[in-house]
């Protein structure tokens, strides 16, 4: 037998709050909000790279840290003001500065002091820009060391680039690409293999293989998303060299194998080119990378690998789009997550290629993709680089006190599969919305149409919002009408779409393919979607649930309200008004572990009034062997009211406790036979409300019962255990529940 207990929280149209995050075009009536534009700055302007650090804080504040010619140093706080502060959180990828503390509020710094008496305007595109006494030249100590503090909203598209000038280059390298050669790659997506050419000067110009080596390989391939190098047929490429003068770029390159950019490595010798055009002693670095397995080069149309994990041991959860996440180990059964203390981009690149991914573009710390909710596992983790796993690295065994708000993540390198390009949005107010619209083959062209919104829901919006790289999905669309896109794009193309929500395409999607089937075709009821870089990640303590667990006999005309509202199992309806109900009572404390705050769908319009309670709730429901039970969302933050009146919803960080003494917080377990349960708890069931992560909406204890008593043990979230332990709880796999 299996007692099943499961959360759900109906869905209701978008109402004005929520695209307050959102930008609009100029001429809107609605506020622009600016969108992320990488900055171009001039030749002659000092690349540089911030970062915040320090003691304890939060992702969004810290001492202000610059890596300048090879060296991380400081800023000191004279002179130093709010318009700084500005610069310095905007080059950071937030909206804007909040405040800034001197005299090292987060401790003191190490190394160079590279600016002092800052004098900015707030305007610059670069703390190098503005006025100061010159990179380098300071009277300070580290004891002046200046911290901001910035909001904790990014700008809208922000993307980290890698914008840093090699420590020995004289020209910066524009671009580097892998440009396949031979026509069987040429029709392969990835490309895996081909010549490394640079741009310089506007030209692309290949490098000499003379000093090439296959550290140089690996950070080639590491930058295009492929964990390793591999042999190629270099015969072939001789013959072609000769066929076709090269274009040879002025310089070697020296790397070590660590590096997660070209443009990290030093340069080597100048290169020899002899007066036939040709390097001395070699021919065109050619590369051919290994591509992890859920990007194994195929032609488009064959594709239809949804993504999986590679390895056992590490994974990524949280993360808006395949290769980035928090990253969790397995450790003793029980995955867990990783502190953020001393973590780099070395460390972090060993998880992307553990995972089959490339380098690291990001290493995030603070929580910055969500908070765990099991141990912590590794602290001060020191990677070489070459590790075969992130387990395999050293670490702090006697490091503790981490809590999950300093939780490490990663942002990988994945492969450029050209997904983006095959689908997009039309007629929303800004890039985040639209109508869905594809690019298919039909009669030997490509063309453009909309898809069947017939079953389209959450999980399909997520995985549009994931292949344009645009983050999550907030909403799904079943009419487009208020979203005008190309008339030339109106008929249905895609129908019966079914997705799992681990595609990285929509094509990957279960569909209908060239047999449509869509009653409500196109046009205005073609399916929809609003993205949002971040979202709500509702997880459960198990440990509430288990600690808080007990038995209560009730009569039966105390429960009047708890009837009327089919808080009872189906068998109260015979049962006489002096009979007793037997109740498994529980505390459910529900946690938002993600990056934005949980609103319920169903706005302050849709309550109704309990004339039982006297009170209003919103149209949430709990759902036990198909009944329906109703109960008040509150939030633990003043942010949100625990009344009958005000917003309603859960702060990121924080937690929803529903009482075991209040009414429908149980279980009628009157006809229950004594005998071993397994007892399941189920928040969102069928996906009806964007999260970033579902794995964890399922929680499941073993439960026995005899009759008098009953013990509730083993309390745990699903995924946070190894499979071979999960397998030996039976029940429900996932969230989708079937109302019945």
């Amino acid at each position: 037998l299996l007692c099943v207990f499961c959360i759900a929280f109906s869905i209701c149209w978008r109402t004005g709050y929520q695209y307050e995050h959102l930008g609009y075009p100029p001429g809107y009536p609605e506020p622009e909000q600016e969108q992320y534009t990488p900055p171009q700055l001039a030749p002659d302007t000092p690349r540089i790279q911030l970062r915040l650090a320090g003691d304890k804080r939060k992702h969004n504040e810290g001492r202000v840290e610059v890596f300048y010619n090879g060296e991380w140093g400081t800023v000191c706080d004279d002179d130093f003001n709010i318009h700084s502060a500005q610069v310095v959180c905007r080059e950071l990828g937030y909206l804007e500065a909040v405040s800034w503390s001197p005299s090292s509020k987060y401790g003191k710094g190490e190394g160079p002091i590279w600016f002092d008496n800052l004098h900015c305007t707030g305007k610059e595109k670069t703390l190098a820009l503005c006025p100061s006494n010159g990179i380098g030249v300071s009277d300070c100590k580290h004891s002046e060391d200046v911290g901001v503090v910035c909001s904790d909203r990014r700008i809208p598209g922000f993307k980290f680039v890698n914008t840093l000038p090699n420590h020995n280059m004289d020209i910066q390298v524009e671009d580097v690409r892998i440009r396949a050669i031979l026509s069987s790659y040429r029709k392969r997506i990835p490309v895996t293999e081909g010549y490394v050419e640079v741009k310089d000067g506007g030209k692309w110009k290949q490098i000499c293989s003379s000093d090439w080596t296959e550290l140089n390989s690996r950070v080639i391939c590491g930058m295009f998303g492929f964990p390793g190098e591999r042999k190629y047929n270099a015969r072939v490429y001789k013959m072609f060299a000769r066929r076709r003068k090269p274009s040879y770029w002025d310089f070697s390159v020296n790397c070590t194998g660590t590096e997660a950019h070209l443009s990290s490595c030093k340069l080597g010798q100048v290169t020899s080119v002899k007066s036939n055009g040709t390097c001395s002693g070699g021919l065109p670095v050619v590369v051919s990378c290994v591509p992890g397995r859920a990007f194994a080069p195929t032609p488009m149309t064959g594709f239809r690998k949804a993504f999986r994990q590679e390895q056992p041991l590490v994974r990524l959860r949280g993360g808006a789009i395949v290769g980035e996440g928090r990253v969790e180990v397995l450790k003793n059964g029980e995955w867990g997550t990783i502190c953020d203390d001393n973590w780099n981009l070395l460390s972090a690149t060993v998880v992307c290629r553990e995972l089959g991914f490339g380098t690291a573009k990001e290493a995030l710390s603070g929580g910055r993709l969500g908070q765990g909710m099991g141990p912590v596992h590794m602290n001060e983790v020191q990677c070489s680089g070459f590790e075969k796993s992130i387990t395999e690295c050293y670490f702090n065994k006697e490091s503790l006190g981490c809590s999950h708000e300093e939780d490490a993540a990663v942002r990988c390198n994945v492969p450029a599969m050209g997904f983006q390009e095959r689908l997009r949005l039309s007629g929303g107010r800004n890039p985040y919305e639209g109508r869905v619209e594809v690019l298919v083959e039909r009669n030997g062209s490509l063309v453009w149409g909309t898809v069947c919104s017939e079953g389209w829901g959450t999980m399909e919006a997520m995985v549009v919002c994931r292949q344009l790289g645009l983050g999550f999905a907030s909403s799904a669309f079943q009419e487009t009408w208020y979203w005008p896109g190309e008339v030339s794009a109106d008929g249905v193309v895609m129908s019966g779409v079914r997705c799992s929500g681990t595609e990285m395409s929509l094509s990957h999607c279960l569909h209908h393919g060239d047999h449509l089937t869509c009653n409500k075709g196109g046009g205005r009821n073609a399916a929809g979607v609003s993205c949002s870089e971040t979202a709500p990640d509702l997880v459960l303590n198990p440990q509430v649930v288990e600690q808080t667990t007990y038995m209560e006999d009730r009569p039966m005309f105390m429960l009047q309200c708890a009837y009327e509202e089919n808080c009872l199992s189906s068998t109260s309806s015979q049962a006489p008004a002096n009979s007793y109900r037997r109740l498994l009572r529980f505390s459910s404390q529900i946690h938002n572990n993600g990056q934005s705050d949980f609103r319920p769908k169903a706005g302050r319009h849709s309550w109704v009034w309990h004339d039982c309670h006297r009170s209003v709730s919103p149209l949430h429901h709990m759902l036990d062997n198909g009944h329906v039970f109703a109960f008040v969302l509150a939030g633990i933050e003043k942010v949100y009211e625990c009344a009958n009146f005000g917003e309603q919803g859960i702060t990121v960080g924080c937690w929803d406790t529903y009482r075991h003494d209040i009414d429908c917080q149980w279980i009628d377990i009157t006809e229950l036979k004594p005998g071993d349960y397994i007892f399941q708890i189920v928040i969102n069931p069928n996906y009806e409300v964007p999260e970033s992560d579902y794995t964890n909406n399922i929680m499941k204890c073993r439960c026995r019962y005899d009759g008098h008593r009953v013990w509730m043990y083993s309390c745990h979230n699903g995924g946070s255990l190894s499979t071979e332990t999960e397998q030996t709880f039976p029940g429900l796999l996932n969230n989708q529940v079937t109302h019945r």
